[in-house]
């Protein structure tokens, strides 16, 4: 009989495990307004609500101001991207 859940394994990550993965590490929060947000990720909870550091907002793609911690309300992220680790990184 089936139970409806998905099938998971041992090597399934959840978006979770994702977030708790790359704090302390170099986003881009980009909000429903079309603004970038890249800094450090400093921490986040249950609602998306963000905190940065060394943050720098990008509009239009252009540097726009430079702020040492920034806090963002859950409600506008539209997502959270992170940048690819390198082998020179020790990926």
């Amino acid at each position: 009989m089936s139970t409806g859940g998905e099938k998971t394994t041992g090597n399934t990550k959840t978006p979770a495990d994702f977030l708790k993965s790359i704090r302390g590490r170099p986003v881009v929060v980009k909000l429903n307004s079309g603004v970038d947000y890249r800094g450090i990720l400093a921490c986040l909870d249950g609602y998306m609500n963000i905190a940065m550091e060394q943050t720098e907002e990008y509009v239009n793609g252009q540097l726009k101001n430079k702020y040492g911690d920034a806090f963002i309300r859950g409600n506008n992220v539209l997502y959270i991207s992170t940048t690819k680790r390198t082998l020179a990184d020790g990926a």
